[in-house]
């Protein structure tokens, strides 16, 4: 794997803390997987209906905190801060915020009319994979 490809994967894990009740330890959580070493995800950009496998995700130091850009594969690109506390993304610019799902085991990012799949698996919350 990559070091980038190894950073996002991080990422991605960071990312999928979201979504289920932590306190909820039988509740799913997606871990990445090697899917991303190539930094290529899924994406449906401009309100597309179908998913296609030509984003590009970069990671960035912004003011210290970690940043993933994914660039759309006509120029446009949206830039997400990972965060800390387990939440996983949140859009570093623009009005509009994100919203984390899993679907079909993969962690799934809205934001307006575009859309994009991390690769993950699930595990469950409260440790232990």
């Amino acid at each position: 794997m990559s070091m980038r490809g190894a950073a996002l994967a991080g990422a991605v894990l960071l990312a999928a803390c979201s979504g289920p009740d932590p306190s909820d330890t039988a509740s799913p959580a997606p871990k990445p997987t090697a899917a991303a070493v190539d930094d290529t995800i899924e994406c449906a950009v401009g309100g597309a209906a179908s998913f296609q496998r030509d984003c590009k995700v970069e990671e960035a130091k912004v003011d210290g905190a970690k940043t993933l850009i994914v660039r759309h594969p006509y120029g446009g690109f949206r830039r997400f801060e990972v965060l800390t506390d387990g939440h996983g993304l949140a859009t570093a610019d623009g009005a509009e915020e994100a919203e984390t799902s899993v679907v079909n085991g993969q962690l799934e990012v809205a934001v307006g009319g575009d859309r994009y799949r991390f690769p993950a698996t699930i595990r469950k919350h409260g440790g232990g994979e």
